[in-house]
């Protein structure tokens, strides 16, 4: 395999613009835990298609006694799969190779082709974006398309993230973000962007604390250099909201992406924002139209834990086998509210770019699996799981957590609409677009 790249990662600068926060201690160290590892091009589980992983922008900087379990104090923990936001029990160290269900990667799902994608939008937008920084700022923001930043994203407030975030832009640069959101997302994405920031704000001011929970603690990064023949991408990433967005040509891979938010429903300045709403809606649509019978095949719990997502940050290799009902025993009518929960989270992309995402997870409907777990009542809390070889979605309503008082909980107590967490994902060593990513460098003549 060709050598991905033989530069240097490019150095890093501290923020000098104000509002920056310290870059230096969670997210360094994990960091430097991730390159301990040597994250390097290694051959994986074999067969005609064999997978090599693409060499991460790394260079060893850490004691290689470094391990994740010596993560700093105060460092979040999660479940099995991190899905607080923390790494959990998810190893920071392993290169990437993505979601499976047994540890084996299913050959041939992703091949670069023509998609009929219009991204040169969102090609002039992230340039328009780039353009508007300063030196410093474009330093701190811009990575190789291979970096190990694509995997260090947290939904949780007290990440310390590298990029730059709103609060160091001005109104200018802040508009100029705003158009490449704009020119990535649907309305109805952007809108839930918007919404997710505008009630972090509320509620951190809700209970006295703005400068964890805010509008403006979201950062950019962006991979590569956009353009129209060459992968690239970026990262928008905050609390309860991290946007992963991968470009090569006119194909477009949108994941990881996590969305969610505490409260999902606030009244701000005399309106009532809501979010988060329609993956609850559409889950608990398909949930009641099945059978009693089938109920108790895609049920897993009738009983909620606080916590329950199993791939959340950090867990990008996680293992899960397939559980639930099987999408070929679903009639017409239950399969198309299946895809209404699909629906609920690719329709946040544009809609060329949800088409061809639909129709890539329509291929495998049949071979989807839907787990549930807790309450089917219009506002129970519950957990459910879309899973198939192309897609994997997760919604999970937690129990009330640190903007618990925002909205009159106690923190720690039952699972509740009230606050929501998602993921969406691309199995078998799709997201960030890595599998593409392979196969650009493997074809592509240049880089042979």
């Amino acid at each position: 395999m060709t050598e991905l790249d033989t530069g240097e990662p490019t150095a890093r600068e501290p923020q000098s613009e104000a509002g920056s926060r310290a870059q230096a201690s969670r997210r360094n160290f994990m960091r430097k835990v991730f390159f301990a590892s040597g994250a390097t091009a290694v051959a994986t589980m074999g067969g005609a298609g064999a997978w090599v992983a693409t060499a991460d922008d790394a260079t060893p900087t850490a004691d290689a006694s470094a391990s994740a379990s010596a993560a700093p104090s105060g460092a979040p923990s999660g479940g099995p799969g991190g899905g607080a936001g923390g790494p959990g029990n998810q190893s920071i160290t392993e290169d990437f190779f993505g979601l499976t269900t047994d540890g084996r990667r299913i050959d041939d799902l992703f091949t670069i082709h023509s998609t009929g994608v219009a991204t040169a939008p969102v090609i002039s937008a992230a340039n328009a974006f780039l353009d508007g920084l300063t030196d410093t700022q474009k330093t701190s923001t811009q990575f190789t398309v291979h970096s190990t930043e694509w995997r260090l994203w947290s939904n949780i407030d007290s990440y310390d993230r590298q990029g730059v975030s709103l609060a160091d832009l001005s109104d200018d640069q802040k508009a100029l973000g705003t158009a490449l959101l704009k020119a990535a997302l649907s309305a109805d994405g952007l809108e839930t962007t918007e919404k997710i920031r505008r009630i972090n704000q509320a509620a951190g001011e809700a209970i006295g604390n703005t400068t964890s929970f805010n509008e403006d603690a979201y950062y950019w990064t962006v991979m590569g250099t956009p353009s129209k023949t060459e992968p690239w991408g970026f990262q928008f990433d905050g609390h309860h909201l991290v946007i992963n967005y991968f470009v090569l040509g006119d194909q477009v891979v949108m994941s990881p992406c996590f969305w969610g938010s505490e409260p999902t429903s606030m009244e701000i300045d005399g309106e009532t924002v809501t979010v988060c709403h329609e993956e609850v809606v559409a889950g608990l649509a398909f949930i009641n139209s099945l059978t009693e019978a089938q109920q108790a095949v895609a049920i897993e719990s009738s009983t909620k834990s606080n916590e329950s997502m199993k791939a959340g940050a950090f867990s990008d290799n996680a293992v899960q086998a397939y559980t639930g009902i099987r999408g070929d025993v679903l009639t017409a009518a239950q399969k198309s509210k299946l895809l209404g929960i699909v629906k609920a989270f690719v329709g946040r992309a544009k809609a060329d770019v949800a088409k061809v995402r639909l129709a890539e997870v329509r291929k495998h409907l049949d071979d989807t699996y839907v787990t549930w777990a807790g309450g089917t009542g219009d506002d129970d809390a519950f957990y459910v799981r879309v899973h198939s070889p192309v897609v994997w979605i997760e919604v999970d309503c937690q129990a009330p957590g640190p903007l618990a008082g925002a909205y009159g909980a106690t923190q720690g107590s039952g699972a509740t609409q009230k606050h929501v967490h998602s993921i969406v994902r691309t199995p078998n060593g799709n997201d960030y677009g890595k599998e593409l990513l392979r196969q650009h460098y493997l074809t592509s003549p240049h880089h042979r």
